[in-house]
């Protein structure tokens, strides 16, 4: 599978790591040991408990408890187990599917694993190496202080059986075992959109993705994506100036650790409007595998799919498989044929993928509204070109410049002005709002 963001993200490309800010994202610096109670920052504790998966409520154990990590719950041993080197979904499954979470633990200190190779036998990875690491490391970890680490940071963990489990992961194909959330539990509980695609998007793609998030927020519809930069951060950003339904974010790091770092403040946001989900435990930096594992859990949470752009080879069509293995629709925004980052969409739009050709096409596949009551008109679809559309030498500059990047030179050719005219018409066209000068390239304005 293809790593990074909902799309082509690969980690070490963008920055990861944790901010410079206070609070949750200056616990811990990626590359660092997860929680081992040396790097545990003593926070104030929420005052709402969570109960883990054996029923105890996470306020039994406080800090400085000395009581055995035997008497902790599975949810701590979860976490432990979640913060071992190289432990992913489906390592922890195999090893769950055969010993409960505190068993599973015991047997992975002692070196008692080695003894059960069949255990791991359908799961990539050597078993002689797997062992001997995961017993060092949990050798080296207290579980009492990952598990104290992750309340300090005020960081919820959710468990397949209880409650605060999503209920849309409970019948999954590939339920995460454990899921660490920052913000509400409560949001997932209307209908959901994931909206993915490239972080390499255009001003057109921007446009739709926050139209998207905008409207569908408005219409109470949760925007699940995830927190790349791009279509993901477009959405987002979308979801949050117009208010509505908050967002939710699905990340492949631990929730102290802000990938990519450039996206800090949208983050923030959105965990303090909406709720930030992820399946790895505090401290866990931006590794490639961790990308796409994470995009199956945002097509398990969303009951409809909408890739706005996307590249031929671009990871947000790793989403789009997992939301087909779950049988959840998914919609593609069409884009030009000579745009690269619509390379990816169109060819789902062959492949027999929903066109998005209004906002309400993604209410009509939630069953929110009826075909016949589809009117919203697609984002970008505005054929006036806003307050350009009296002045026939601007319409023409737009009408040549389509929705995809263009430089002056291919705008005097196509329009046949001279420049004169041509770079006056450019400059009230970037003033009026109608187009975007990105260095030496300028795109259109969608829903102008």
């Amino acid at each position: 599978m293809a790593d990074g963001g909902t799309d082509d993200t690969r980690a070490g490309e963008a920055e990861s790591g944790d901010a410079d800010a206070g609070g949750l994202w200056s616990v811990a610096e990626p590359g660092q040991a997860r929680g081992d109670g040396r790097q545990a920052a003593e926070r104030p504790e929420s005052s709402r408990p969570v109960p883990d998966h054996a029923g105890r409520d996470e306020r039994d154990i406080e800090p400085g408890d000395d009581r055995s990590a035997r008497q902790l719950g599975d949810a701590a041993h979860l976490t432990a187990l979640a913060g071992l080197p190289g432990m992913g979904p489906a390592r922890l499954g195999a090893l769950l599917a055969r010993w409960p979470a505190p068993e599973a633990w015991s047997r992975i200190r002692s070196g008692a694993l080695r003894q059960h190779p069949e255990v791991l036998a359908g799961v990539r990875g050597r078993h002689e190496q797997l062992c001997r690491g995961w017993a060092e490391a949990a050798r080296s970890t207290d579980v009492s202080a990952v598990w104290r680490h992750h309340r300090a940071a005020g960081v919820r963990v959710m468990t397949t059986g209880e409650a605060s489990f999503p209920g849309r992961l409970v019948d999954d194909p590939e339920p995460p075992a454990v899921l660490f959330r920052q913000g509400d539990r409560a949001v997932l509980e209307g209908p959901t959109v994931a909206v993915v695609g490239t972080r390499r998007c255009t001003r057109y793609g921007h446009d739709v993705a926050r139209e998207l998030g905008r409207t569908l927020a408005a219409a109470g519809v949760v925007v699940i994506s995830g927190l790349a930069l791009g279509i993901d951060a477009a959405a987002h950003q979308g979801v949050l100036d117009g208010g509505g339904a908050p967002p939710v974010a699905v990340v492949g790091t631990g929730l102290d650790v802000v990938y990519p770092r450039r996206n800090l403040g949208l983050w923030q946001q959105v965990a303090d409007t909406g709720a930030v989900l992820t399946e790895a435990p505090l401290g866990t930096p931006a590794e490639a595998w961790r990308f796409p594992a994470r995009n199956r859990i945002i097509a398990g949470l969303a009951d409809v799919v909408v890739v706005v752009e996307s590249h031929a080879a671009g990871g947000s069509l790793y989403t789009v498989e997992e939301a087909v293995a779950r049988d959840r629709p998914v919609l593609a925004v069409p884009g030009p044929i000579r745009s690269s980052a619509s390379e990816g969409t169109n060819r789902l739009l062959a492949d027999g993928a929903i066109p998005l050709c209004a906002i309400d096409d993604v209410l009509v596949a939630l069953g929110m509204v009826d075909h016949s009551e589809s009117q919203t008109p697609s984002a970008g679809s505005s054929a006036a070109a806003g307050r350009a559309s009296a002045d026939p030498t601007q319409r023409t500059v737009l009408e040549a410049a389509g929705w995809e990047p263009v430089s002056l030179d291919q705008l005097a050719t196509a329009t046949g002005l001279d420049f004169d005219d041509l770079s006056l018409a450019i400059e009230r066209l970037v003033a009026s709002g109608d187009l975007d000068r990105r260095g030496a390239w300028l795109e259109r304005v969608s829903g102008r």
